[in-house]
């Protein structure tokens, strides 16, 4: 019954900053104190081409982010970079290289039911000037993103986290072998979705 909901799994990316400010632990509590389960974690710094292929595993995204940037800085009445949305994702693209090639990240597959929707909630938005208080991001940075379009650079905002099931799906094969995922029990496992909790007074 692997299609059951607490088989989800979800990327998460430690990002330089967040290793860097000695987070590493908070991170990784925040989660598993919500109940998802630690199936795979490694350290590594990702070379630029790692990088590059992460954001581009959907053909869609250099559009899609270009239009987006351009859509954020209209809507605050500033100017954007570039009227060619492609050329925004350059820009975007250079930045987020140089951010997450800079330093050790921590890469993590986390599963557990709705694990992609819970991981985003938990993390909070993209930007952690507007991430809600008790969010990863809306405690512990301060960054905006007028703070990075002035020092020409990506917002720092601690953690990545996948955005869809497919999105998550692309993001685990591309960062790990399917060997280096682990299936296992924890007790907790029994407690969240033994339907009948069988075996508490046992």
């Amino acid at each position: 019954m692997k299609n059951h909901p607490k088989y989800e799994r979800t990327l998460v990316i430690i990002k330089p900053d967040g290793v860097q400010r000695t987070l590493v632990g908070e991170i990784i509590r925040r989660y598993e104190r919500t109940g998802l389960k630690l199936a795979a974690i490694k350290m590594c710094v990702p070379t630029a081409e790692m990088v590059e292929r992460h954001y581009t595993l959907d053909p869609e995204w250099r559009l899609k982010t270009g239009l987006k940037s351009i859509k954020g800085y209209t809507d605050k009445n500033l100017t954007p970079p570039h009227t060619d949305p492609l050329k925004v994702t350059e820009i975007v693209l250079k930045n987020l290289t140089k951010y997450l090639t800079s330093g050790p990240v921590i890469a993590m597959v986390w599963q557990g039911a709705h694990a992609v929707e819970l991981v985003r909630k938990i993390t909070g938005g993209t930007e952690p000037r507007t991430s809600d208080v008790g969010t990863i991001r809306g405690d512990y940075v301060l960054d905006s993103y007028v703070m990075s379009d002035v020092d020409g650079r990506a917002v720092r905002n601690l953690v990545h986290a996948s955005g869809s099931v497919k999105e998550a799906e692309d993001e685990i094969a591309h960062w790990f072998k399917k060997s280096e995922i682990m299936d296992y029990n924890i007790v907790s496992d029994k407690i969240l979705y033994d339907v009948n909790l069988d075996g508490i007074l046992e």
